[in-house]
């Protein structure tokens, strides 16, 4: 399903991005990468190059509509019309909330959230003419809470109900949209943020262990293949998933628990 396939990435130069690049252009997509650093792009570009198929890169800001709006109509016309886009721009950041700054909730949130909807809107005429795809990669952090993620959570819960919400106008259209929720896996982000989370965030994140993120990936395209709405990567996930939405309070029992063993009382 993805042979010859205009596939456009944002957050394409590391991660999960980078990763579903790799993948789909080895099944035989045309791969377009979106990302802000010009040099992380290029070097994106020699890693996915797969058999001489080409690999095209664009340097933008998904929080900048005019940035990503005119991006996409450059790609528009060097590439053609993408058929399947997939939002895998994001950032972290972790900490207490009373010492957060409101600068840093709108910092994430708009990337992870506003820079998703821009990309959408921005692609949304040349994906419903195609009768594509819009993946949304969000978060297990954006279907629960998670200590000293008042941030991620926040946006990762407005990324669900934006694509909650758009899968029904879409489906008329013809157009499928999936929303994927992985945990934690290997990444250039979480081991930026192993060196500085707090310890309640490393107990509470690690319910779940980490995954590889060829488990991500593997499991991102056979839900896509299947036609899923809703993509868990990762079977312990999935299973840690279902029981908070069955069984929420004794989630938050064991959630509870194993942050009391890490808890530093700091007021």
């Amino acid at each position: 399903m993805f042979e010859g396939k205009n596939v456009v990435i944002t957050g394409g130069s590391s991660g999960l991005g980078l990763a579903m690049g790799k993948e789909l252009s080895a099944r035989g997509a045309i791969v377009t990468l979106i990302a802000r650093n010009r040099e992380k792009l290029e070097m994106a570009r020699t890693a996915i190059k797969n058999a001489g198929r080409p690999v095209h890169v664009f340097s933008s800001d998904v929080s900048r509509i005019e940035s990503i709006t005119e991006t996409f109509k450059n790609i528009e016309d060097a590439v053609g019309s993408p058929d399947i886009l997939i939002n895998s721009a994001g950032i972290l950041r972790e900490g207490y909330f009373d010492e957060l700054s409101v600068e840093t909730f709108r910092e994430v949130i708009e990337t992870n959230y506003f820079g998703v909807l821009n990309s959408i809107k921005a692609a949304l005429p040349s994906i419903i003419k195609q009768k594509g795809r819009i993946v949304n990669i969000s978060s297990v952090a954006g279907l629960m809470g998670v200590f000293g993620y008042t941030t991620y959570c926040s946006s990762k819960f407005a990324l669900v109900g934006l694509t909650e919400s758009l899968r029904y106008e879409m489906n008329p259209l013809g157009v499928s949209v999936h929303l994927v929720c992985p945990s934690e896996f290997a990444s250039p982000m979480t081991e930026h943020l192993n060196d500085t989370r707090t310890p309640e965030n490393k107990a509470h994140t690690l319910t779940i262990p980490e995954y590889d993120i060829d488990t991500m990936v593997r499991d991102t395209i056979k839900g896509i293949k299947k036609g899923k709405f809703l993509i868990v990567p990762g079977k312990f996930c999935r299973l840690t998933v279902w029981g908070a939405r069955h069984f929420p309070a004794i989630t938050r029992f064991v959630s509870d628990l194993r942050i009391s063993r890490e808890f530093v009382d700091r007021l």
